[in-house]
């Protein structure tokens, strides 16, 4: 048995006061003191919706850097390995997750393919979902981005929908700017939470009919200043997640930095607390403690309850795993699992023919997910190159991974490049090779720098590059979490200062880029594809003209 003691901040009573805690794996008691002590203990943060995967590390490294900032447990949707490799990447981060003392809990990927309009690595139907959500370990059916299907009645998402209800698991949801009817229907197939509000009043209908709202802060999708007011309407309704965050922005903070900025907004400290700690818990009936004696001993060390307080110290089932922001966890070693047949390509594959007077543009959007459809006078595109940097529209192409086919191509706007190119293959969900760049032969530089290392990020301009390799499903790095935060730090600098990159984060911004289930233009291997039709459009028409 351990004890420790400090200010206890006791979420179920509304109230602090000085105690003693005893425990060992659990909390076996808590007992009132009348003296003085220093410091506060609270319930760890969880992270209410994340894919691990978009950190660019394996489970055992996310966790080191996590638990510094007090994150104890995260509700982690595997979709990305998920799509590269089926359940065996599901099988995957759950195995690499148990190799830490951190509450990773998984869910069953609801979408994989996302579409039928891409190609994918690898198919999840209602029979895999069984086989994964029968498991006492994965604990809920992960976002439901097909809400097309949801409302069309789509025979394979209903059965994978009734199978989670059958086993008593919650559904995740994924339904960027739905609202009205559409929504209801949406929610009354089962779906209780939504991380893509990024709208005030789409949040706050869909939280009128009962669904729980997770407010996104993530690397690209930054929804806090947009939604947190939402904390003074109802936030017994509210979680924060991160969705997709990548290893510059994990070093620096987590769910501490959005429960820090809540209070400095002035929001009740217990309010807050439960939005971050509490209802994550409640909602996914985790096994995580929140400070009451039987629970797990689950809890953080604090300076202070203001806006400024610093977690001291992290503790997992009853082991300190970081104190003054440094890991007591040991680093682990991973294995590698992969899909990629991609073969070198040739600046010839990446030229664009020009077929129309008008071009239409991806316009993207700092800090959004979303994009929005443009227009642009084809007269304008170099001829070479089928790029305008005068006017910022530079070119994107997707290569398929999986198969060798001919890459497809889409104008895109607000990148910023001046020159080069940079590529990726993180790329939603499908994870084949993405693109951008100013011209043919960099484009052709950057995604062969990919393919060499079967997986990675690269940017270029000639002779000039950086590189991660992410061997592990084309989505992970194997090594130190610092050390590959450290390099993408580096070569985020060289696309800002050398390329021209305008955008806070231009990886992860292009890695959103062929996610065809949010709006409203986005490429996948097979085309531009026009998200509110939901059908492929051309990248050369005559524009409608009211």
């Amino acid at each position: 048995m351990k004890k420790i003691t400090g200010n206890l901040v006791d979420l179920d009573a509304g109230d602090i006061y000085p105690a003693e805690i005893i425990y060992d794996h659990r909390i076996l008691s808590i007992k009132r003191l009348s003296e003085a002590v220093n410091d506060y203990i609270i319930p760890g943060f969880v992270d209410a919706h994340i894919h691990i995967e978009s950190s660019m590390l394996v489970p055992s490294e996310f966790a080191r850097l996590a638990t510094r900032h007090g994150t104890v447990a995260t509700v982690s949707d595997p979709h990305e390995i998920a799509n590269v490799l089926g359940v065996r990447g599901v099988e995957y981060m759950i195995d690499e997750g148990s190799k830490v003392n951190f509450k990773f809990y998984f869910g069953a990927p609801s979408c994989v393919p996302a579409t039928q309009f891409e190609t994918a690595g690898a198919h999840i139907g209602p029979d895999e979902i069984r086989q994964l959500l029968e498991r006492e370990d994965v604990l809920y059916l992960a976002e439901m981005m097909n809400w097309p299907g949801v409302l069309s009645g789509d025979k394979e998402v209903f059965e994978k929908l009734s199978v989670a209800k059958k086993l008593g698991k919650p559904v995740d949801g994924h339904a960027p700017g739905l609202r009205g009817e559409d929504a209801v229907n949406y929610m009354e197939a089962g779906i209780t939470t939504d991380h893509e509000c990024y709208t005030y009043d789409e949040a706050l209908h869909k939280m009128k009919h009962g669904m729980k709202i997770l407010i996104r802060e993530g690397s690209a999708a930054k929804n806090f200043e947009a939604l947190i007011d939402l904390m003074a309407r109802d936030p017994s309704q509210l979680m924060f997640c991160s969705d997709d965050k990548h290893p510059d922005d994990l070093v620096e903070g987590h769910i501490n930095s959005l429960v820090r900025r809540s209070l400095e907004r002035g929001y009740n400290l217990f309010d807050v607390l439960r939005v971050a700690c509490v209802n994550p818990v409640h909602h996914y009936k985790l096994p995580v403690g929140l400070l009451r004696q039987g629970d797990h001993a689950d809890f953080l060390i604090i300076s202070s309850v203001k806006p400024n307080f610093k977690v001291l110290q992290t503790w997992v089932d009853g082991e300190m795993v970081s104190i003054d922001g440094k890991s007591l966890i040991a680093r682990s070693s991973s294995h590698i699992i992969n899909n990629f047949n991609a073969k070198p390509r040739q600046p010839q594959d990446f030229v664009l023919a020009i077929e129309g007077k008008h071009a239409k543009v991806i316009e993207v959007e700092e800090a959004q997910l979303i994009t929005q459809s443009g227009w642009l006078d084809s007269n304008l595109l170099d001829e070479k190159s089928q790029t305008s940097i005068e006017q910022d529209v530079l070119k994107l192409t997707v290569v398929n991974r999986y198969i060798h086919e001919q890459p497809s191509f889409a104008l895109v706007r607000n990148f910023g490049l001046e020159r080069g190119a940079i590529a990726s293959s993180v790329a939603h969900d499908s994870h084949n090779i993405i693109a951008v760049g100013t011209n043919n032969e960099d484009l052709c530089r950057a995604v062969n720098a990919v393919i060499q290392t079967q997986g990675g990020i690269s940017a270029v301009d000639g002779e000039w590059h950086h590189q991660i390799a992410l061997p592990v499903a084309g989505l992970m790095s194997i090594d130190d979490g610092d050390e590959v935060a450290k390099a993408y730090t580096e070569m985020n600098h060289f696309v800002k200062e050398r390329l021209g990159g305008k955008l806070h984060a231009p990886f992860m911004t292009l890695s959103f880029l062929a996610l065809l289930v949010i709006p409203e233009l986005k490429l996948s291997d097979k085309g531009l594809f026009d998200a509110q039709t939901f059908q492929f459009t051309p990248v050369f028409e005559e524009p409608d003209i009211d």
